[in-house]
């Protein structure tokens, strides 16, 4: 079911780097997002696929991961991501990018759940800088990057949690080193 595949989808972010994800995979989860629906259909979406360690290394660099945790490494050393997606907007097919950003917040969590179907999981990511991403893998200038989706095999678990009384939905760590994710509840999320 749809709802047992979003609670099992979290952002990972520590992988096991001995599986990697080749390119096949990531055909495979573009070759479903492209079905994805898309604002006046004018599927304004491309894809830059990254799966080469050497360049994956290189995207990473230019990340930046879990804002909320600002004394954590995170992936840690040795737990990196072994693929990402650049999910950028053709300009030739509309100049607006803002718009296209509802395309690939769609398309993103398509990719995301079809990743977690197949037992591999994710980060997606706005934290980084359009300009450098493009310069470091040379992506035509047409194309501006929206988002990335880091790809890997999930070595870590995420808890969902409620919201604590004082309201934060702020994700944390234990000393245990365990990711929290608090939800808010059913009940606070729908207006009467």
């Amino acid at each position: 079911m749809i709802h047992d595949i979003v609670l099992e989808s979290r952002s990972y972010r520590s992988f096991n780097e001995s599986i990697k994800i080749g390119k096949e995979d990531l055909e495979t989860f573009i070759d479903t997002a492209r079905l994805c629906p898309s604002a006046c259909n004018f599927q304004p979406l491309k894809y830059r696929l990254v799966y080469e360690h050497d360049e994956v290394e290189e995207l990473l660099a230019l990340t930046h991961w879990a804002g909320f945790l600002p004394d954590v490494k995170l992936p840690p050393e040795g737990h990196h991501p072994t693929a990402f997606i650049v999910v950028c907007c053709d300009t030739t097919v509309t100049e607006n990018v803002d718009s296209a950003r509802f395309d690939a917040g769609i398309a993103s969590q398509t990719i995301m759940l079809q990743a977690c179907e197949a037992g591999m999981g994710g980060c997606i990511i706005g934290a980084f800088k359009p300009e450098e991403v493009s310069m470091h893998l040379l992506i035509p200038k047409k194309y501006k990057p929206i988002v990335l989706l880091a790809l890997g095999i999930p070595d870590e678990t995420v808890f969902i949690c409620n919201v604590p009384p004082s309201g934060s939905t702020k994700y944390y760590r234990d000393k245990a080193n365990l990711h929290y994710v608090p939800k808010r509840s059913l009940e606070d999320v729908i207006i009467e």
